[in-house]
């Protein structure tokens, strides 16, 4: 029976497809094992490529990764999808890298991440998509960048934080219906940013009050600007120095202080206002030529009175020198009369 299977013409094609399988099999588990530039724990599956001068997030990622570690590498940018090869990801390190642009999509299908650091990188800024799918994340370090600031719409993926880094950015400001979102945050770092002190931090100032009295840690929030409160810790700036934008709420519910600054007044209608210009510098022109008309006529009533005057002095000159050659005349007339 043995020799009649071998001899059947079926046996050796499935013989050879079965082999085959296995081969394909053997290869597409290799391929996945572990990549040449990292070294790859299969029972923590932990994939360790730590300081490997890589510029590129590696190929050939094991779909059952949980841990990658890509710190003190040259990697500039992530792009799309970076990640799809380990959606089962948990811990994500990146820091310490040149990552100057992250794609809005590149950790799209990392559900289950709870642990990313982006920290000692060049980044200015982060899209407000990024972290939209994420809803498991507990710790995240974006320290040591350029961050102007985060966006308000990033918050919904934030709601489980319990450590936020924020410190040695460019942050003037934090808007505090972010924060709001952070209610299971336990630490936070802000030192080292340009914090600009004036009415838009009050926000701030009165979140880190509720925070800290919950029993929240953060390290410290000096300011930078304006010049007088340079170095001034937030927390401890009394109330009074913002005394200029500090409203009350409306109503009776003893609500707190909120910080509008205030509008500067504008022309409710550009034409009103333009035509409004054009009026009155009418009127004034109206008035200037009317002024210079009154002087035209006063200087001219002024010179033909002084030339009057003139005239009128020459006439008297001129009868009073006539009438002393008629009183010469009368006195010789009689003195020849009685010489004769």
């Amino acid at each position: 029976g043995k020799w009649e299977l071998m001899s059947n013409p079926i046996f050796v094609p499935l013989v050879f497809t079965v082999v085959l399988v296995c081969a394909l099999l053997s290869i597409l588990s290799l391929s996945h094992a572990c990549p040449k530039e990292c070294s790859c724990n299969s029972n923590t599956k932990v994939v360790d490529c730590r300081g490997r001068g890589l510029y590129d997030i590696p190929r050939r990622l094991h779909p059952d990764t949980q841990e990658l570690y890509l710190q003190d590498n040259r990697i500039r940018g992530l792009g799309s999808m970076a990640f799809r090869e380990i959606p089962l990801v948990r811990i994500l390190d990146l820091s310490n890298n040149s990552i100057t642009s992250v794609s809005p999509t590149a950790l799209l299908g990392l559900r289950t991440l709870q642990r990313l650091s982006l920290a000692y990188n060049s980044l200015r800024e982060l899209d407000k998509r990024l972290l939209g799918p994420i809803r498991s994340l507990s710790h995240l370090d974006l320290s040591h960048n350029s961050l102007w600031g985060l966006p308000g719409a990033m918050g919904d993926s934030l709601r489980n934080l319990s450590h936020l880094g924020l410190a040695y950015n460019r942050l003037t400001r934090l808007d505090r219906s972010l924060l709001e979102v952070l209610t299971r945050l336990d630490s936070l770092t802000l030192r080292s940013n340009p914090w600009r002190c004036d009415c838009q931090l009050i926000g701030l100032k009165l979140w880190l009050e509720s925070y800290l009295f919950k029993g929240g840690v953060v390290d410290e929030v000096l300011c930078s600007q304006p010049e007088e409160m340079r170095d001034k810790d937030l927390q401890k700036v009394p109330y009074q120095l913002f005394h200029a934008c500090m409203t009350t709420s409306g109503g009776g519910g003893g609500g707190l202080p909120e910080c509008e600054p205030k509008q500067r007044h504008r022309p409710v209608n550009l034409r009103h206002a333009i035509a409004t210009v054009i009026i009155t510098g009418v009127v004034c022109g109206i008035v200037c030529l009317m002024m210079l008309a009154a002087a035209v006529y006063g200087c001219a009533y002024a010179a033909i009175m002084a030339k009057y005057q003139r005239e009128l002095k020459k006439n008297e000159e001129l009868a009073a020198a006539k009438g002393a050659d008629h009183a010469i005349a009368d006195e010789k007339e009689p003195l020849e009369n009685a010489i004769a």
